[in-house]
């Protein structure tokens, strides 16, 4: 007994110290993600980023590559946030709040997600109501927070640049400049608050809302009405700047040669274009979110995921290699006769408690069904218009369910985490614009279509559906459906590989017939149909030989490619942040710590 106790003591005392030093639970809660956000990116170059060959000039090496660290964390972090919003688990506000934008670069400062920077921009506004005497002390308690300092800075360049771009008159522009210097004059002087009546604030605060509103409801740029408000909204905007808030500013308005109205001619080329929109939606955020943001993302499965990749950051790992050096390897999935996909009939029929299956997922799973009418932009009248947006519906529920949809989406998160990574290490091979934006990975064909292809390369998923071949000359309905949902997953997913069992009545030289099977491997081709790749006579049936599972995967083996091979149930399910560290993870199999012992069989955690 005693030796059980001191046992126990002593495993307690040396996991915690282990644990301590190798950054467990570095990250347990959305409060210390907030307080820990700015050391996330230098941990994800440390880990996720793959290492230089050679180490020139090694302190301007290091500079430069925190720079393009933190434009790649920003990619993989968007891409982690866009995969939450369409797995329903964040609405659209979540989304904007949490991610990173894609016009970086437009600002002096960093744009860190809004999420942190929530409700800095209305508590500036009180301390700048609240500072009467001197420029000094405003500018102390800004600088108090880090996060406050940067919103301010942003807030103020991005406010300038969608002013600009919205005037077409070189007098209009002019305008703008007055302030704008005097403004930036007096800072340089330290007479900010003499010169400016700063508990004016919050009504300009309020105007500029008013304005992007009108800006993001926009749709065409040729609208005269539309133009006439923001135009009215402008000159209302420049009147309350330079007679309310400014003490000196009566005559920045005033200009003899000016032939027309103030704003009467603008330029709304801007209001379709996406990055631009992007920054409006960032900069209303930033001035009307009053609250804390510490409670985003709502949804428990949305934050534990959070904050398990950026706790796992800093965990010890080895160092991802570039996509082109890494481990190439395949997802291998059994599969006999379980639900694909749920049908609408499967969705409404209900059981004996007069349950269906669709009413059952919407109420434990109320926020996720409210994200997904969000995101399909439809508000049901009553159950029967439901059956209207089946398309979009059905998938959702499968999502949620133990089908071979979800599992064929989380496998083929591995591919699409691939190509991401391998448009990285391309664009910083060739050394590209360290300021680039994530849409213009899209405008640099080459380098997307290298990506598709060493992804194609390094990763292979093949599903063993063993009676495919059967389901597809099959007869019945549900057998039928199977077939179609299979048939769709691959048309959804090009890369996507069924193996099968093919029964074929074969001739022998006596004249009778009899059974001949073969492994077969097919593909999706075009909108509707499947194309064999190859063929492989078997000595017999499989299945008959041991038990029906073990036999369905190694008859599909020998369709697998690489140097890895990962096993994975019908019911299991993937996330693209955990796809991001699969180059880690194969790294296991080649590390030099385990000496000439190295591992060959390594265990994950079960989505």
């Amino acid at each position: 007994m005693d030796t059980q106790i001191w046992y126990a003591i002593f495993s307690t005392i040396c996991g915690g110290v282990n644990g301590a030093f190798s950054r467990l639970g570095e990250i347990r809660t959305l409060g210390m993600l907030r307080s820990r956000f700015e050391a996330i990116p230098t941990a994800f170059g440390k880990h996720l980023v793959p290492g230089h060959g050679s180490q020139p000039k090694r302190r301007e090496r290091e500079k430069e590559d925190k720079n393009l660290h933190i434009d790649k964390f920003s990619d993989i972090w968007n891409a982690f946030i866009i995969s939450l919003r369409d797995e329903d688990l964040i609405n659209n506000r979540e989304r904007d709040l949490l991610i990173v934008p894609s016009s970086a670069g437009d600002t002096s400062v960093f744009q860190w997600p809004p999420f942190l920077l929530a409700s800095k921009i209305p508590m500036a506004l009180d301390m700048a109501k609240s500072v009467k005497k001197r420029d000094e002390e405003l500018r102390k308690r800004i600088n108090q927070d880090p996060y406050t300092f940067y919103a301010v800075i942003e807030c103020y360049e991005t406010l300038l640049n969608i002013l600009y771009s919205l005037m077409a008159e070189t007098s209009d522009k002019k305008v703008v400049d007055r302030i704008r210097e005097s403004l930036e004059d007096s800072i340089e002087r330290q007479s900010l608050v003499r010169e400016f009546r700063l508990d004016e604030l919050p009504q300009l605060s309020a105007k500029f809302d008013k304005l992007l509103t009108l800006l993001l409801k926009t749709e065409e740029e040729h609208d005269t009405t539309i133009k006439t408000q923001i135009a009215n909204l402008l000159q209302d905007t420049m009147e309350i700047i330079t007679q309310d808030i400014m003490k000196n500013g009566q005559g920045i308005l005033k200009d003899e040669n000016r032939d027309n109205q103030l704003f009467a001619n603008l330029n709304l080329d801007s209001i379709k274009d996406e990055a631009w929109r992007e920054k409006c939606v960032r900069l209303q955020l930033l001035l009307t979110t009053k609250e804390s943001a510490i409670y985003v993302p709502t949804n428990l499965e949305a934050r534990r995921r959070i904050t398990f990749f950026a706790n796992s950051l800093f965990m010890k790992m080895p160092r991802a290699p570039q996509v082109r050096s890494m481990m190439s390897f395949s997802v291998l999935t059994p599969y006999f006769k379980e639900e694909v996909l749920f049908s609408t009939e499967d969705l409404h029929k209900k059981n004996e408690d007069g349950i269906s299956i669709l009413f059952y997922l919407r109420k434990i799973y109320p926020d996720e069904w409210k994200n997904c009418l969000e995101r399909i932009k439809f508000v049901p009248k009553d159950e029967e218009s439901l059956k209207s947006r089946m398309d979009e519906i059905s998938p959702w529920a499968s999502y949620r369910g133990q089908t071979l949809t979800r599992t064929v989406r989380g496998m083929m998160y591995y591919r699409r985490a691939l190509e991401i990574q391998c448009i990285q290490d391309k664009i910083d091979i060739a050394k590209l614009d360290r300021q680039r934006t994530t849409t213009s990975y899209q405008e640099g064909g080459n380098i997307v279509d290298m990506a598709l292809a060493i992804a194609d390369i390094k990763f292979t998923y093949v599903v063993s559906c063993q009676v495919y071949g059967m389901q597809k000359v099959s007869k019945n309905l549900k057998d039928k459906a199977c077939y179609l949902n299979i048939l769709n997953l691959m048309i959804m997913y090009p890369s996507l590989r069924i193996a099968y069992i093919d029964e074929v009545e074969a001739p022998t030289k006596n004249g009778t017939t009899e059974k001949t099977y073969y492994s077969v491997l097919v593909k999706g081709v075009g909108e509707k149909y499947d194309e064999e790749i190859y063929r492989i006579k078997l000595p017999g049936k499989p299945t008959d030989i041991g038990e029906g599972k073990p036999e369905n995967q190694n008859h599909a083996i020998i369709f697998t490619r690489g140097e890895a091979l990962q096993a994975i149930d019908m019911n299991q399910d993937n996330y693209l942040e955990e796809a991001f560290k699969m180059r880690n993870v194969l790294e296991e199999f080649g590390s030099d710590k385990y000496g000439k012992s190295k591992p060959t069989i390594l265990g994950l955690r079960e989505h």
